[in-house]
């Protein structure tokens, strides 16, 4: 990288961190229980908005794999998620009415919260329909993960969002508040997926399954993006320019490795293609408030007036991490 470029992309960081700093003002503490966070503590940090019927569950999925604190933003919600949060003891919230879209689809908010609660820990940036897997994660806890990271000097790890859909159309099976998603959404697709290489950022960009083929078969580019870096040894200096598809410094966009190894990696079970996404679709879309003019939403609207079903003949049925690494969509590396 040039000394021009490398300017370039310190003074963007610069500008995404003033950003986050001004943008603090937009959130309103509900509940701060930040005092209980311990040095070695692995932190998830969240935006929602209307996701009460989600909470529950994950919640206690990510309880389970020894995440200690949730760091909360709701954005404007009526449905009693705020509420529902407020009295979870390992849970600090922070509510705003403004605009998502303005926050750079909360961006800015979380890059705030991470520089300021963050520093020095690992920090796992999901939604409420996501569900990190990762090797081991059926016999050692995240701190597992993360202890190996350090030890590996490695400060990011990289996972691909793997859509999770249902066998029949999405209405026929009505999903309960607490329930486990993956009893329904327990589909995905193996394989139909592009990667390519992004040469400012240095990140992988991936695209394909369900959404891909169902919703945006005619215009393919316009999918969303797959690729992820959710977990990250933080640092007040870092920044997420983009999601959590890359971040600043770009060396931390690295987690594959580039002379044909394989370095560990995961997966985000994605579970939005519940009975519940019709209504949160066309909620989205009067809101206007998602990337590219909500496009992605309209493709969606359009899409679940006809209750799809996204199953297909190559659909395979979620078992469990090493079914992915046989499949190579995710890699345990050198970790054993």
């Amino acid at each position: 990288m040039g000394l021009w470029q490398s300017y370039r992309l310190r003074i963007r960081r610069r500008r995404w961190l003033v950003r986050a700093l001004r943008k603090r003002r937009e959130l309103s503490s509900v509940v701060d229980r930040t005092q209980n966070i311990r040095p070695d503590d692995v932190l998830v940090f969240s935006t929602f908005r209307n996701e009460d019927v989600r909470l529950p569950y994950f919640l206690d999925y990510y309880r389970n794999m020894g995440v200690s604190h949730f760091l909360m933003v709701d954005n404007n919600s009526d449905d009693g998620g705020r509420e529902y949060l407020s009295e979870q003891p390992d849970v600090s919230l922070w509510t705003t009415g403004a605009s998502y879209k303005k926050s750079r689809f909360g961006v800015d908010w979380l890059n705030w919260l991470q520089m300021k609660y963050g520093h020095n820990h690992w920090c796992l940036v999901v939604d409420p329909d996501e569900f990190l897997v990762y090797p081991f994660c059926d016999t050692r806890p995240i701190q597992a993960l993360t202890d190996w990271l350090d030890a590996s000097g490695l400060r990011s790890f990289g996972a691909m969002l793997l859509d999770m859909y249902p066998k029949g159309g999405l209405a026929a099976q009505p999903y309960g508040r607490g329930q486990n998603p993956l009893e329904i959404a327990n589909w995905f697709d193996s394989g139909n997926y592009s990667i390519s290489r992004n040469p400012e950022y240095r990140n992988l960009w991936i695209q394909g399954g369900p959404r891909a083929r169902a919703f945006f078969a005619d215009t393919p580019a316009a999918a969303p993006a797959l690729n992820k870096i959710p977990l990250v040894k933080w640092d007040r200096r870092f920044a997420y320019v983009s999601s959590t598809h890359m971040l600043l410094p770009r060396g931390l966009n690295l987690t594959y490795d580039e002379w044909g190894g394989e370095k560990a990696s995961g997966i985000l079970l994605h579970t939005k293609f519940l009975d519940t996404f019709s209504a949160k679709a066309e909620e989205e879309l009067n809101r206007g408030q998602h990337y590219a003019n909500s496009q992605e939403y309209k493709a969606y609207a359009e899409g679940v007036g006809r209750d799809p079903d996204l199953w297909c003949k190559w659909s395979e049925k979620y078992i469990n991490w090493r079914q992915l690494e046989i499949l190579g969509l995710m890699s345990k590396g050198n970790w054993a």
